[in-house]
C-alpha cells in the first residue's frame, strides 16, 4: 500500500494509518495479504463502527457480480435468508418471511413505549387490534407473520416513494427513535463518504429525489442470526463502479432487534504495484440502543466482539470464494 499512486489509494493509505490505526504486525499482515480489522472511534456511545481490509487477487468486475446477486452473496448459517425485493415490490417477495415463537409471544403483549421488538406506534396498535389473541398459538402465528409481511411491503412501497422520510419512528422505547435523523448523523460523520464519495452521501440520504448515474440500485430483506435472536432485516443496496475502482454500500432501512440504523461500506481499491485483484475495505457502522448506560459498556463489547468477528469472516470467506480457494 505504500506504493498506491491514484486518489483512492492514498486516501485508503491515509485511513488505515491514521483512523484504523493498525498494529505493526496488522499492517505488515494485510500488505501480505491477510484480513485485518479494528475498532474505529465514534461520536456517540450509541454508535459503533468497524473497520476490516483484505487483498483480493481477482478481478474487481468478479467481486461487483457476485456483490449484485444478494440471493447468493449471503449465504451459510449466518443468513438463513436472503430475498431481492422486485421492482415494484410484490407481497410474494416476503413469503419466507417468518417470526420465532419468542417473537410472536413478545408481540401478544406488546404496548408503545414497551416493546421486545423495534416497530412504529401505528405498527404496534395494528398488531394488537388485528391480529386475535385468543386463538391458539398456531393460528395467531399465521394471522401475524401475515400482517408483517403486508406491513413489510408498505414499508418498502412507503421508502421507494419518499425515501428517508418513510422509515420508521420506533415506539418500543420512551424515547421515540427517528430512524432518518439517526441515519443522517451517522452519515455525516463517515470520513470516506465525505472525502471520496461525496456523490453517494448525497444519494444516500437524498433518495429517490437524488440521482446516482451508472450505479446500480436494489432494495432486499434477510433474516440474520445475530446476538441472541434472529433478526428481520430490510436493506438498499448500492453499487457504483469507476475507472479507479468500485464501491458497495449497503444500506439497513429496518432491523426488528438491536439496531436504529447501519450501513456497510465496501470499498475497491485496484493496485497496479501488485498486479492483477484490489485492495477491499470494509467499514461497518451502526447505531443501537443498549449501548449505553450501567450495562451499556458490556453489551456494547458483545455487539462489536460479534460485528468484529463477522467482519474478519466474511473477508476470508469472500477471499477465498473470489480466489477460488
Amino acid at each position: 500500500m505504500r506504493r498506491l499512486r491514484n486518489d483512492d489509494d492514498a486516501r485508503l493509505d491515509r485511513f488505515v494509518r491514521e483512523q484504523a490505526k493498525l498494529s505493526a504486525d496488522d499492517y505488515q499482515r494485510l500488505l501480505k495479504g491477510g484480513p485485518v480489522t479494528a475498532s474505529l472511534p465514534t461520536k456517540t456511545t450509541e454508535e459503533l463502527s468497524v473497520f476490516g481490509a483484505i487483498w483480493i487477487d481477482a478481478p474487481i468486475a468478479t467481486y461487483i457480480a457476485a456483490a449484485k446477486d444478494v440471493e447468493h452473496f449471503y449465504g451459510g448459517s449466518s443468513f438463513p435468508v436472503t430475498k431481492q425485493i422486485s421492482t415494484p415490490p410484490r407481497l410474494e417477495d416476503f413469503d419466507r418471511l417468518t417470526l420465532v415463537a419468542d417473537d410472536v409471544n413478545d408481540l401478544r403483549t406488546c404496548r408503545v413505549e414497551s416493546c421486545e421488538l423495534k416497530l412504529g406506534e401505528e405498527a404496534l396498535r395494528k398488531i394488537q387490534t388485528t391480529v386475535d389473541w385468543t386463538k391458539p398459538l398456531p393460528e395467531a402465528t399465521r394471522q401475524v407473520e401475515s400482517l408483517v409481511r403486508t406491513m413489510a411491503l408498505e414499508f418498502v412501497v412507503r421508502y421507494e416513494k419518499s425515501g428517508n422520510e418513510g422509515l420508521a419512528v420506533y415506539r418500543d422505547r420512551k424515547r421515540p427513535t427517528f430512524v432518518a435523523r439517526e441515519f443522517q448523523a451517522m452519515v455525516e460523520q463517515m470520513p470516506v463518504l465525505t472525502e471520496g464519495l461525496a456523490p453517494l452521501k448525497t444519494y444516500l440520504l437524498g433518495y429517490p429525489n437524488a440521482s446516482l448515474p451508472g450505479a446500480t440500485s436494489l432494495l432486499f430483506w434477510q433474516i440474520v442470526n445475530f446476538g441472541l435472536k434472529p433478526t428481520i432485516r430490510v436493506n438498499h443496496l448500492v453499487v457504483i463502479e469507476r475507472p479507479q475502482g468500485a464501491a458497495v454500500v449497503t444500506k439497513m432501512l429496518y432491523a426488528n432487534h438491536y439496531f436504529w440504523t447501519a450501513l456497510e461500506l465496501h470499498v475497491l481499491v485496484p493496485d497496479a504495484a501488485r498486479g492483477r485483484g484490489f485492495w477491499l475495505a470494509t467499514i461497518s457502522q451502526s447505531r443501537s440502543d443498549g449501548l449505553s448506560g450501567f450495562a451499556g459498556p458490556l453489551i456494547r463489547y458483545k455487539v462489536r466482539d460479534e460485528v468484529t468477528s463477522g467482519a474478519l469472516a466474511a473477508l476470508t470467506a469472500g477471499k477465498a470464494a473470489l480466489e477460488g480457494r
